[in-house]
């Protein structure tokens, strides 16, 4: 009980640090203006929580699983111990990827007064996520995993989610026939 405690203790320690950093601190260091006004001022601003909301339902489910199913933590130096192959990852490969990017922007319509420093911030961390997870995470995957993340990779797509949950189980059993 305690491990776990722990456990989830960490996963918020690193859930809090990652919304501080690039919500809060990288715009800052970046000098991305915030908007002085309220968005309530600008109602065409709170199209943003069309976006915030899923992608932070997405981005929680995923830290769930990282913790339930993978008994680890979304971060490199301490990730899951299981592969994790259920909840939104049955459609996508990277939705927590997907729906921190959907939270970000999302604050960036809600509160961000546009600029040409603003999409050359979301450039870099697309380019960045990319090369993490190509150059990183899925050669560790790899490593760690083997068959498993093959076969899963070779049912679920990177960036582009499926329009139905891969079922793991059901794979299995076909290859076996």
């Amino acid at each position: 009980m305690g491990q776990r405690i722990f456990l989830a203790l960490r996963s918020a320690l690193y859930i809090s640090g990652f919304m501080l950093l690039w919500l809060w601190l990288m715009p800052q260091w970046l000098n991305i203006r915030s908007s002085t006004e309220f968005p309530s001022q600008h109602p065409a601003r709170w199209f943003g929580l069309l976006l915030l909301v899923p992608g932070a339902i997405i981005a929680i489910s995923c830290f769930v699983n990282f913790f339930v199913v993978g008994k680890g933590t979304p971060a490199p130096f301490d990730a899951p111990r299981h592969l994790v192959i259920s909840g939104p990852y049955r459609y996508v490969r990277n939705p927590m990827y997907l729906g921190a990017g959907l939270v970000l922007l999302g604050c960036g319509v809600l509160f961000a007064e546009f600029s040409g420093v603003l999409v050359g911030y979301a450039l870099a961390i697309i380019v960045l996520v990319n090369l993490f997870v190509f150059f990183y995470e899925e050669p560790t995957l790899r490593d760690k995993f083997g068959a498993e993340y093959l076969e899963y990779c070779k049912n679920v797509r990177r960036w582009i989610p499926r329009t139905r949950a891969w079922e793991h189980s059901q794979q299995q059993a076909v290859a076996t026939r």
